[in-house]
């Protein structure tokens, strides 16, 4: 038997394979197994995106928080 045809990652062979064990193991409760992992999906998402943005706040103002207190010892030495 030639294993050819599943030397590449992703090939047409593959997925319809995968899709048709898809089918017999969750047959009609397919669609909201579906339904289901799109909506893990988009959480994750969300919370990777919620991540991202609490990284770019904190990078953001650490500059900040720097530069006055450096502002506050140049005013203390000019007093």
């Amino acid at each position: 038997m030639s294993f050819e045809l599943f030397a590449l990652p992703g090939s047409p062979v593959q997925l319809l394979i995968i899709a048709a064990i898809a089918f017999l193991l969750f047959g009609n409760r397919l669609p909201s197994v579906m339904r289901s992992l799109g909506r893990s999906v988009t959480e994750f998402k969300k919370g990777v995106a919620g991540i991202e943005e609490e990284v770019d706040a904190a990078v953001n103002a650490e500059p900040a928080k720097k530069t006055s207190s450096k502002d506050a010892a140049d005013d203390k030495s000019e007093e």
